[in-house]
């Protein structure tokens, strides 16, 4: 059985790798020249831990290859992943534009019969308006079918996710189609669940929202904890040993970014507004996690009214640790906003700043490490909780730092172990921690 991969960013070539991991024969097509080139050196073209090694051991292997040559990829291919982005448009809604291009380019290449399978987070019907082109387009002697099958991966742990995954969902309308679909998945030994397209396309949408709910959810009762004098880390821990909650996706701070949640949340807040219906719960959702995001510096220009002049070390520039994106990621609009206020800015993060760099030209200072970012600073913010911030001793803050005052979106630090250091600590959900003798006064 030929399968052949549209797209290589996270959805399609971690699809891609790993299918041609337990044993299938894959190729990955995408438009650009010089990523093929890359992969096929075993080079990853995104930050994901592991894939260079998958990509470099099945390529030398021959179970893995990549091309620009769209046609012949297509042409006898049994199974087409569709795995390209659908980023949102201004008003919401999901764009589809490079799914239907995918669809253009199997519709006027395949000369076999030939399932095409949509792993693209796409809304409620799309499955069906992808057949309905291809079954319009291809030749009439060809028969083509549609299933949905929906990625649930993590930027981070993506390689883990797709090996290892807690179910495999695929949507079809046909008893043939499902038999492929378990012929490919047999080699991961994970549950599947069967539904129709539409319930596919739902489980996807319902899922993504519903943890991105859970997220803005608990930093809504971390900012009451404030308030009232609780700890958000205990709350978290106390409902977390009810197993009909879980203990996943409870860890207040900025609010979630990256390339699923924001877009996901806002396409199916649209699709249901699109048909008459608003979903509270997710419109609720959106507005909290933009809420979230300048938690940190509300606190700052509360304390010193202006951060004007102030030297401020920005520790994490990635959403979250173990990725190079910047997709909706909290650093953003906050370092916009510090320098806006007339803040210097010193910025650190392991993987991110290149990306940083190419698609933002301001005037910020890059440093290879947390306590370079540190020297001389009057203030650290901290976006992104990557393993080097939080496993930074505390007497570097106040070591290094003109006068330590940390504010920590992201919750790296034990607020007893603070407790103990010459260190002013604004968290997220906790009790402020106030002990620098050295700081600046309202």
């Amino acid at each position: 059985m030929k399968i052949v991969v549209a797209g290589t960013g996270y959805v399609g070539l971690v699809t891609g790798a790993c299918l041609s991991e337990i044993g299938h024969k894959v190729t990955c097509v995408d438009i650009d020249e010089n990523k093929v080139t890359m992969m096929k050196k075993g080079i990853s073209p995104i930050y994901e831990p592991g894939l260079d090694e998958l990509l470099k051991r099945n390529y030398e292997e021959g179970r893995l290859d990549f091309t620009t040559d769209y046609k012949n990829a297509y042409k006898d291919a049994n199974i087409v992943f569709i795995g390209v982005g659908t980023p949102e448009r201004e008003d919401g809604s999901a764009n589809l534009d490079y799914v239907f291009k995918v669809c253009e380019q199997i519709a006027e290449s395949v000369e076999n019969n030939c399932l095409v399978v949509v792993k693209s987070t796409v809304p409620i019907g799309t499955n069906d308006r992808v057949e309905e082109f291809l079954k319009e387009h291809v030749k009439a002697s060809i028969h083509i079918e549609v299933a949905s099958n929906p990625e649930f991966l993590a930027q981070g742990t993506a390689v883990k996710d797709t090996l290892h995954a807690s179910r495999i969902v695929i949507g079809v309308e046909s008893k043939e189609a499902e038999e492929k679909l378990r012929y490919v998945y047999e080699g991961f030994n994970q549950p599947i669940v069967v539904t129709n397209r539409r319930s596919a396309e739902m489980i996807k949408y319902a899922s993504n929202d519903f943890l991105a709910l859970k997220i803005s959810f608990i930093n809504e009762i971390a900012n009451v904890c404030e308030i009232v004098g609780a700890n958000i880390e205990d709350v978290a821990r106390g409902m977390s040993y009810d197993k009909r909650i879980g203990d996943k996706f409870l860890k207040a701070g900025l609010g979630y970014g990256g390339s699923c949640f924001p877009k996901d949340t806002k396409a199916l807040h649209w699709l249901a507004n699109d048909s008459g219906y608003e979903i509270k719960t997710i419109k609720a959702t959106i507005e909290v996690n933009e809420n979230q995001k300048y938690k940190m510096f509300r606190k700052a220009k509360q304390r010193f009214g202006s951060l004007k002049g102030m030297k401020v070390a920005v520790l994490g520039l990635t959403f979250k640790p173990e990725t190079d994106d910047l997709r909706e990621a909290p650093s953003i609009p906050n370092i916009k906003r510090l320098l806006d206020e007339g803040a210097e800015i010193v910025a650190f993060d392991p993987v991110g700043e290149e990306n940083f760099k190419k698609k933002f030209n301001l005037p910020i200072e890059y440093v290879k490490s947390p306590k370079e970012a540190l020297k001389n600073a009057d203030v650290a913010f901290i976006f992104t909780e990557w393993k080097e911030i939080k496993n930074l001793d505390l007497q570097c803050y106040e070591r290094l730092m003109k006068t330590p005052i940390i504010f920590d979106g992201r919750n790296c630090y034990d607020i007893n172990l603070v407790k103990d250091h010459n260190i002013d600590y604004y968290s997220v959900g906790r009790k402020e921690v106030l002990n620098c003798n050295l700081c600046y006064n309202n």
